[in-house]
């Protein structure tokens, strides 16, 4: 939130306290303790009614520093929190009696001035990084008695932030004032599904707030020279991260708050819906995989929406006997063509389900602060919400889904965790304002335990929607209600690279758009766009979407780009071994692989997918798409046609074709299989090289069906990869993608 009025004056209201003074110094091991009175302190008596901060530094890694900011230390911390690293790094505290007190983590340190005006700079490997200045820090009370305490950080000249969760705005979030307070807005709005308190420059630095509560970021929007972070209380709490580079930067926030799980091969094939509500049953059900089928189009998962329970009792978790009178033989079928099943869920329990009556005897619902269940009508009469602050009640959940994992189940669609009510009572104490972010954590952690537990480890995804700090390790989510059209395409593109920037390693979205029906141009279009992404689902709302009831040509598009996927499947298991290690996104904002290239700071209509493929999906009517390539000689993965970089492009691609190209001296594993994600990748491949040198040499690593990796030492040779896993084992790619 803003507090001033121009520069100079606080709001109507407001009256603030900063630090202007060191009164003194400790240092432990392994922290830094600032004692800051809020005024002048000349003699003995100006320590007489003076407010006083304390200000925390704190390592729980290398190359981060936390920083703790307390007016009153007395309050009751009621959690939830964020579950961050535990541990302490080593440290480097100095003192002098030149008015400098240091503190070091790795290559960052806080330099505080304790002789003068207050200030704190950030310093990565010696080169400033950040600065708390004068007045950065306030503890402001308004007219109500509220306090809150605010922190502003410097943003120099050309630095950019990015990040703050799936944001469907500009990527840049320069001149923003974003509040992380997860609403069902759609992707139209600045309300967002998944807000994340944490947000990355190309400075060399990011930072992360320590708060699942709301927390107000005025991102050079209150002071435009300077990052502006609040929330409501007496405490504060954020991180510095040091990169120097954005990779770098989100591998070690990505160890603080948690690596992207695996996820199971098969996920990465097409996933086709039931959409939300049309009319299906059994017989609809399997109509869609008759066709697929009949068109020879590679299908992978099929889901099953909102109604395959019955309207009203969502969610009681029993299929609707009318239009699933067999489920246990309708999902041996299924399985038995192939295929992966999905079924949606909600934390929501309608009073008309016999798990309401159950839930609210047995204490798992939550209660408001009378002890009556919390109930409301929008979107299921009477519903109650499940308590996940309850281990008993999380038992419960987890055995009703159970039950659903025992008749065929593969997933789970964890559907809204966004409306979550703040005047209410959790069962363990938690403060409603900091749950109300958090519930998405709790909420698709019990459902991505309970399929870890059952079905085992690396076999366990979600299509998940809301989500806050942390819910990277509970993959995949997908981008909400969009419209159908263009516009909302590229804003759908917009939260993916923005929720990348906050850790978030795999994303989807709906092909064709959740809301209407698309054009037939737009559905090919999105088509493309949803083959390369991470993972890829045909859902909308109110209208189906099997591509044949657009036209014929859009079979033919589907059927290329999930045979195209399939032939990555390869590469894309590599990428997201190399996410689940360190962080790094499948989908990548250019910023993020080329944050030395100025001309990628901005770009939002086109993305890396893992480190070597550059994706620039068509995003308006008539195949034309402006696209910019960064240094080297960039191949089109498909026509081998090679284009200049560090300049622009303008091509027309028919529905057929899709801006991919190959970075400069990239070797490809691709694969010779395309009817499936799932086959002997480390066999069933070749080796592609695309303009690298006569004698280039490199590892390239490759999965294996156990679940493993190996490694090819491959060289080029006469133009084409040799690849060698050992001195009895070569061969060379003779196949093209052609």
């Amino acid at each position: 939130m803003k507090f001033t009025d121009g520069y100079w004056l606080y709001r109507k209201g407001l009256s603030a306290l900063h630090p202007r003074d060191v009164s003194d110094v400790e240092a432990s091991e392994d922290k830094l303790a600032i004692y800051a009175p809020t005024k002048r302190i000349e003699g003995r008596g100006d320590a007489l009614n003076c407010p006083q901060l304390t200000i925390t530094f704190q390592s729980p890694l290398p190359d981060v520093i936390g920083v703790t900011i307390e007016h009153f230390q007395g309050g009751v911390d009621k959690g939830p929190h964020f579950g961050l690293k535990e541990g302490t790094a080593d440290v480097s505290i100095g003192n002098d009696d030149g008015g400098t007190a240091t503190f070091t983590s790795g290559g960052l340190t806080a330099r505080i001035n304790t002789a003068g005006d207050w200030n704190v700079d950030f310093l990565g490997d010696g080169r400033l990084l950040t600065s708390s200045v004068p007045r950065s820090i306030g503890v402001i009370t308004d007219q109500d008695g509220k306090h809150f305490i605010h922190e502003q950080l410097t943003l120099g000249v050309g630095t950019n932030v990015y990040g703050l969760g799936e944001r469907f705005g500009p990527l840049v979030k320069n001149g923003q004032s974003i509040d992380i307070w997860n609403e069902d807005g759609g992707t139209s709005s600045e309300l967002a599904y998944k807000n994340v308190p944490f947000f990355i420059t190309n400075a060399g630095y990011g930072v992360f707030v320590n708060h699942p509560e709301r927390v107000s970021f005025e991102i050079g929007s209150e002071v435009v020279s300077r990052t502006q972070f609040s929330v409501e209380g007496q405490k504060l709490q954020y991180f510095v991260i040091h990169g120097p580079t954005p990779k770098d930067i989100l591998r070690r926030y990505t160890e603080l708050t948690g690596r992207p799980a695996r996820v199971p091969a098969w996920s990465y094939g097409l996933w086709l819906s039931t959409s939300f509500t049309t009319d299906y049953d059994e017989k609809t059900v399997m109509s869609f995989i008759d066709g697929m089928a009949e068109r020879k189009l590679p299908l992978s998962v099929f889901h099953f929406d909102c109604h395959w329970m019955r309207a009203f009792h969502w969610s009681d978790f029993i299929w609707d006997p009318a239009t699933f009178p067999d489920p246990e033989g309708m999902l041996r079928r299924l399985h038995e063509r192939g295929l992966k099943v999905c079924v949606w869920i909600n934390p929501y329990i309608a009073q008309r389900s016999h798990l309401f009556r159950e839930g609210a005897e047995m204490g798992y619902l939550v209660k408001r602060a009378d002890g009556s269940v919390w109930q409301w009508d929008m979107w299921q009469a009477g519903m109650g919400l499940v308590d996940f602050t309850n281990p008993d009640a999380v038992t419960w959940y987890q055995d009703k889904l159970r039950t659903l994992l025992n008749q065929g189940v593969d997933s789970f669609k964890t559907d809204f965790g966004e409306r979550i009510p703040t005047d209410v009572a959790w069962h363990d104490g938690s403060d409603p304002q900091r749950m109300h972010n958090y519930y998405a954590q709790l909420y698709n952690k019990t459902v991505f335990d309970l399929l870890t537990k059952e079905l085992g480890e690396g076999q366990a995804v979600l299509f998940a929607r809301s989500a806050t700090a942390g819910g990277q390790q509970l993959p995949v989510h997908w981008g909400g209600d969009c419209e159908s059209t263009f516009s909302a395409m590229s804003e759908s593109l917009r939260g993916g690279l923005s929720l990348a920037a906050s850790g978030f390693a795999f994303w989807s979205h709906d092909i064709g758009g959740f809301e209407g029906t698309p054009d037939p141009e737009l559905f090919k279009r999105w088509i493309a766009f949803g083959l390369l992404s991470s993972h890829s689902r045909l859902h909308g709302s109110n209208s189906y979407r099997v591509p044949w009831l657009v036209d014929d040509e859009s079979s033919d598009v589907l059927r290329h780009f999930t045979e195209l996927k399939m032939r990555l499947m390869p590469y894309l298991l590599a990428s997201a071994e190399d996410a689940h290690q360190t962080g790094a996104p499948l989908m990548r904002p250019m910023f993020l692989e080329f944050p030395d290239d100025p001309a990628c700071a901005y770009l939002d209509r086109q993305y890396m997918l893992g480190p070597d493929l550059l994706v620039a999906p068509v995003t308006g009517a008539g195949g034309s798409v402006d696209f910019y390539l960064p240094a080297g000689t960039w191949t089109h993965l498909e026509s081998g046609e090679q284009l200049a970089g560090r300049q622009w492009h303008r091509k027309e691609f028919t529905v057929l074709e899709a801006a991919v190209y190959v970075r400069e001296g990239a070797v490809l594993a691709l694969g010779t299989v395309t009817d499936r994600p799932e086959y002997d990748w480390a066999t069933d491949m070749e080796f592609r090289a695309f303009a690298a040198p006569e004698g280039q040499r490199g590892m390239v690593v490759v999965p294996t069906p156990d679940g493993g990796f190996t490694r090819f030492e491959v060289t080029v040779e006469d133009g084409r990869a040799v690849a060698v896993v050992n001195p009895s084992m070569k061969f060379e790619a003779q196949r093209s993608l052609s």
